[in-house]
């Protein structure tokens, strides 16, 4: 019994789940995001079918850690090279229904035939009170009683003329601006003797005609009603333009294929700077793994003398770059190294007469750039080396001691061979890190200084993530497909690295 009503309320619980995935799904359709409809409704289907049913339990442990890598990894993936593919920019961030919708709202106010307004309150109504046109010949009009309070009415007002009808003290500007919001969707209909027209809020103390710019002709085209210039959608580029090639504002998002991909190969405008980061971003990335790690593991040895006194002392001193957070160690080190009020200017001119201009000269900038990224990664390198150590024989020492070998031939021969292997995979995510360091870059030079003569902002330190950024995010023509298109080639140029160097890590092991 117990059993058939656990069965029962399962089946009962997974039927509400369903319905309420069947409203989200149709509502995410209708609203114009089949995508998202789609992908929700495949998630939300299978959990129900998982925790709905009798599946292995297995699967009811794995479903969250696999929904978990599709929605925060998968998806962010796939969407990002999906725009590296469009022309997704500042310029075109709507599609083309929204642009043509947003041009054709486009309105302006003809103020040669404004009517001045007052509000008078009646009871808890308000009545509009409207003159004629500054030196015309129409009667005063007046609404009937309003309630702005609740909104504005969605039918235009009709306004009929004033007569004998008897108004209270008008609104003072301070109550008019109150009511701004309800007057704005307010809409009055002038009488049949003034032509009937429809006329809108124009500004605080009026009502005028509100005549479009734009209306929509045949083709999805737009045609400015001032000029009668026809503005056709160019689907190819992504704006609505005129004959003489003229484009309108905002433009719309479109598929552009390779273009953004071609750009970086063949634009030379593009290309040179791009080599050029590429090239310092693979050797900012490596010379770090590299200085950390020679720094790192040769403290990490030299703490392990058993004759140094205060070694703990040590150790602790030697690890605090790595416990003070590293965007305040950035911020120091920008201001020690000022070219004019810096310390380690002040010490070099002081001992050699010499004051390095680190942040004007690319050479030294980068020269900076790996000093600074060494004093915070060799505390990481140092920990880990002492662990690996650790762990190594004390049988093998007191052998080698034996035979007679000194501290070096034990580094080269014992210590480094067996920490090197475990050591290899953390260095390679290391290396990933540093090639999307992007914060070490924005807060000490800021990719600075810039490139010259180049079509984007670019600067000669400047790596890729930080380029992407800068083109993404900073410049006045922000070109998010461009940027996409980049971040794609970092992802697989970073899968392809550490593909390569896991598969020689491999190959030395089965040598090994």
């Amino acid at each position: 019994m117990k059993a058939a009503r656990s069965s029962g309320l399962q089946w009962a619980t997974a039927g509400v789940a369903s319905l309420a995935l069947l409203w989200l799904v149709f509502s995410l359709w209708m609203a114009g995001q089949p995508l998202v409809a789609v992908g929700i409704g495949a998630l939300g289907g299978s959990a129900i079918y998982i925790y709905g049913t009798a599946q292995s339990v297995a699967w009811k442990y794995l479903f969250p850690g696999v929904a978990g890598m599709l929605v925060f990894v998968a998806f962010p993936l796939v969407y990002t090279v999906q725009i590296g593919f469009t022309n997704y920019s500042s310029k075109n961030l709507l599609d083309e229904d929204r642009a043509r919708q947003y041009l054709l709202e486009q309105s302006v106010a003809d103020e040669a035939h404004a009517r001045a307004f007052t509000l008078h309150a009646e009871g808890s109504a308000l009545r509009l009170k409207l003159m004629p046109e500054e030196g015309g010949s129409g009667a005063v009009l007046v609404s009937p009683p309003l309630k702005l309070a609740a909104g504005a009415p969605a039918a235009p007002v009709a306004m009929q003329p004033l007569g004998t009808l008897a108004l209270g003290d008008a609104l003072s500007l301070r109550d008019v601006i109150q009511q701004r919001a309800a007057l704005q969707a307010l809409q009055l209909q002038l009488p049949p003797d003034e032509g009937g027209k429809l006329i809108r809020y124009a500004g605080l103390r009026e009502f005028g005609p509100i005549d479009p710019l734009w209306k929509a002709v045949d083709d999805g085209a737009l045609q400015q009603l001032a000029s009668g210039t026809v503005y056709a959608p160019n689907r190819d580029t992504g704006f609505f333009e005129s004959a003489q090639g003229e484009r309108l504002q905002p433009g719309f998002k479109v598929s552009i294929g390779l273009a953004n991909y071609t750009r970086m190969l063949l634009d030379a405008d593009f290309r040179s700077p791009f080599v050029s980061i590429f090239i310092w971003t693979v050797m900012f990335a490596g010379l770090s793994v590299l200085f950390s790690t020679a720094l790192g593991m040769a403290l990490a040895v030299l703490l392990e003398w058993q004759s140094l006194k205060y070694r703990t002392l040590y150790r602790t001193l030697l690890f605090l770059p790595y416990a003070v957070p590293g965007f305040i160690s950035i911020l120091v080190f920008k201001g020690l190294f000022n070219q004019n009020f810096g310390e380690i200017n002040a010490i070099l001119d002081a001992v050699l007469g010499i004051r390095p201009a680190w942040f004007a000269d690319p050479l030294l900038a980068k020269t900076m750039i790996l000093i600074v990224n060494t004093w915070l990664g060799y505390p990481y390198i140092m920990i880990l080396c002492t662990g690996l150590i650790k762990a190594i024989p004390a049988d093998l020492y007191e052998a080698s001691a034996i035979a007679g070998a000194k501290p070096l031939t034990n580094f080269f021969k014992i210590t480094m061979p067996l920490i090197a292997r475990p050591l290899t995979p953390l260095l390679i995510g290391a290396f990933a890190f540093n090639f999307n360091n992007f914060v070490l870059i924005s807060l000490l030079t800021d990719g600075r200084p810039d490139f010259l003569n180049t079509k984007l902002p670019a600067g000669t330190t400047d790596i890729l993530v930080s380029y992407t950024y800068r083109i993404a995010f900073t410049d006045s023509g922000q070109n998010f497909g461009l940027a996409a298109a980049i971040s794609t080639l970092i992802f697989v140029l970073v899968a392809i690295m550490a593909l390569v160097q896991l598969k020689a890590t491999q190959q030395k092991d089965s040598r090994s």
